[in-house]
């Protein structure tokens, strides 16, 4: 230190004291791990790793000479590229030059490894070869496995009660969810032409809206973690599913599976937008991306066969999955695509592509899985198509908006599939319409009849048309003037109500199509949805405070148009009726109730007579009782009678007295006279 230095520091400092010390007590016990202390460093820290994780190993490559090993490298290259970057690659070759039929393929990052090992592992490259695609490290993994195999854990059974327990009531009654008071409360009913009887009730039990599985065995709750299923006969719990902001779900038609829709859950590396679970065991089937839910359901189920489905179309190059993997590993490409549907019936999809320059649109239908094409109809100025197949898969209607060149306005035709005959002929209905107008269209879920709803307000027509056997497509009916925007046939055909919902205030015709008559016209003054039960006995119109705030209720009626009850919910919602599994009588069964239905209906129309008044309900219930009662007191007497026999028997030296033609061998006949009455007559009288 020089003497400038020394005048320049301040006069009260002692600079020859020790400097202070930092370091710990002898006594300190550090008790913090660097993880606590320097856990956000050290999870960015580079990790040690010597590059085979990006490393893959293909099994089943076609075994070839050095001729054509160029020609295999192009096409391996061409598969593998699409997962990532191709870093190094690998062709091991025998003593004469030709490959071995594995190869090693690395790639810039891990996340890529795993793609290819997801996507490419079964790939069909031909007759002969199939891929079988693994990452280098999972040797490690199968080396290690233990030689004793280790008995799983066995868990507990759930009884959940009898899951169909409501299509045992003796009365034969529906249920059905109403969702009141602004969807702080849900309840079930039982449906009774009288009053509707409560089975279950409970507040805050879903935060938005509910649905019920296709064959009524659960009912989803929406939550903002997740999806809640319910069932039993006490509606207990059955699983969850964790999505968090979940919004829309689907059933698949067997009740196995659920798909769950979220716009908040996704990232690049774990798709979360649409997750696939299995809902016996909860677990998450595979995850999937998704900017929006505009074309929801995103998956469309094959009802045939339950383990094909569909994701919808969201790019070129459309996804056909079968148990959770892509079909054949091998995308359909079809450029364009617009909207698709499958048959209900058989294994065939139905997708329309617009027009595009001088390719004029067209409808295909493909076979699947060989994805033969057996139809296409070209069609030419093309707005928009919609897609409607009838329940069997018998038919396919194609409503199809056109603007013909040269003229004004929008020309809606209908375009029949029949499916069922040979090289399906295609018959046309046309309706010229404006282009402000909106047309209606619904199959007869079990016929071959359908309706449509054409024009423009006040003038809109109800049009019932009837395909024959022949082909022919008849018209049956027209109904003019009627204020109707919505077509709702019943579950069981025949009988349908056309509905002027929200803006059209309501207005309801009852219809019988058998012979195109209005069985009754009524009106449920703004409503905004209708409703059907499952056995098209019952109807139900409401009004619902999401789409209006005042006059929230719902009404019952008959399939003919009679009005039985008003229920008014403070702040009503939503009503859904409980769907019926499919039948389990073959169609000879069927056909014989139908025919013996006169004999039925006198035992039901005693039923509904008593049912009419609470003191013949209350007899009936007292005397059911009472009989029940006297049921119980034979059975017990007959087993007391049965136990008490072999006293009997030797009480009686040994003869069986129970029957009274018991022993009739050993029977002696006596005849025995009794004097009544002596009367004389005189002589002569």
């Amino acid at each position: 230190m020089n003497m400038h230095d020394t005048e320049d520091m301040p006069p009260d400092v002692d600079y020859d004291e020790d400097e202070p010390s930092f370091s710990d007590p002898e006594d300190f016990v550090d008790d913090i791990d660097d993880e606590e202390l320097l856990g956000d460093l050290l999870r960015e820290k580079p990790q040690e790793a010597d590059g085979i994780d990006s490393v893959i190993v293909v099994d089943n490559v076609p075994q070839v000479g050095p001729e054509r090993l160029e020609k295999l490298k192009n096409v391996i290259h061409k598969i593998f590229s699409k997962f990532g970057k191709i870093t190094n690659e690998f062709y091991p070759e025998g003593p004469d030059g030709s490959t071995k039929g594995y190869i090693f393929l690395e790639y810039g990052a891990p996340t890529q490894a795993l793609d290819a090992v997801k996507n490419a592992d079964g790939y069909k490259l031909d007759k002969q070869h199939t891929f079988r695609v693994n990452v280098f490290t999972d040797f490690d993994k199968y080396m290690n496995i233990c030689d004793e195999w280790e008995t799983p854990e066995k868990q507990p059974f759930k009884d959940f009660g009898n899951m169909r327990h409501w299509m045992e009531d003796p009365d034969c009654r529906d249920q059905y969810s109403v969702i009141y008071e602004s969807g702080e409360r849900t309840a079930i009913f039982n449906n009774d032409p009288k009053d509707p009887i409560v089975a279950e009730e409970r507040a805050r039990w879903t935060e938005t809206y509910v649905r019920w599985s296709p064959k009524g065995t659960y009912l989803a709750t929406f939550h903002q973690r997740g999806i809640a299923l319910w069932g039993g006969e006490k509606f207990k719990q059955i699983q969850r599913f964790s999505h968090q902001g979940v919004s829309l779900i689907d059933f698949s038609p067997c009740e196995r599976y659920v798909v769950t829709f979220s716009p908040l859950m996704d990232t690049k590396e774990d798709p979360q937008a649409i997750i696939i679970w299995d809902i016996l065991t909860g677990q998450k089937k595979r995850g999937f991306h998704c900017e929006s839910s505009a074309h929801w359901p995103i998956f469309k189920l094959w009802f045939s066969f339950y383990n094909y489905f569909r994701r919808y179309p969201l790019s070129k190059t459309h996804s056909l999955l079968q148990s959770m993997g892509l079909l054949d590993k091998k995308s359909l490409k079809i450029s364009g695509i617009k909207d698709f549907s499958w048959s209900p019936g058989d294994n065939i999809i139905a997708f329309w592509v617009p027009e595009d320059k001088d390719i004029p649109a067209r409808v295909t239908l493909m076979q699947l899985p060989s994805r033969q094409e057996i139809r296409v109809r070209n069609l030419f100025n093309v707005v928009d198509c919609k897609l409607h197949w009838q329940r069997q898969g018998d038919y396919l209607c194609v409503k199809v908006d056109r603007t013909p060149k040269g003229t004004q306005g929008v020309v809606t035709n209908f375009e029949i599939f029949r499916m069922r005959e040979k090289q399906v002929p295609v018959d046309v209905v046309e309706m010229k319409g404006d282009p402000e107008s909106k047309n209606a269209f619904a199959w007869e879920p079990n016929g071959s009849k359908f309706a449509v709803l054409h024009g423009e307000s006040p003038r809109i027509n109800a049009s019932f048309y009837h395909v024959k056997n022949n082909g022919k497509i008849e018209l049956i009916k027209m109904f003019d003037k009627q204020q109707a925007n919505s077509i709702f046939w019943s579950p069981q055909g025949q009988f349908m109500v056309l509905a002027g919902l929200r803006s059209m205030n309501g207005a309801l015709a009852f219809v019988d199509t058998s012979d195109c008559t209005m069985m009754n016209i009524a009106e449920h003054y703004m409503a905004s949805d209708v409703e059907w039960d499952p056995t098209g006995r019952y109807v139900v119109t409401s009004v619902s405070w999401w789409s209006h705030k005042v006059d929230n209720a719902y009404w019952l009626w008959t399939f003919q148009g009679r009005l039985l009850q008003k229920n008014n919910k403070d702040r009503f919602c939503q009503l859904l009726w409980r769907p019926r599994p499919p039948t389990l009588l073959p169609l000879d069964a069927i056909k014989a109730i139908k025919k013996d239905l006169k004999k039925y209906s006198k035992i039901f129309e005693q039923k509904d007579r008593l049912s009419q008044s609470k003191a013949s309900k209350e007899l009936v219930d007292k005397r059911r009782s009472m009989m029940e009662d006297y049921r119980r007191y034979r059975e017990a007497a007959l087993l007391q009678h049965q136990e008490q026999k072999a006293a009997r028997l030797e009480l009686r030296g040994g003869v069986d007295t129970d029957e009274l033609d018991s022993n009739i061998d050993d029977w002696e006949e006596e005849t025995i006279e009794f004097f009544i009455n002596e009367e004389i007559i005189p002589l002569g009288e």
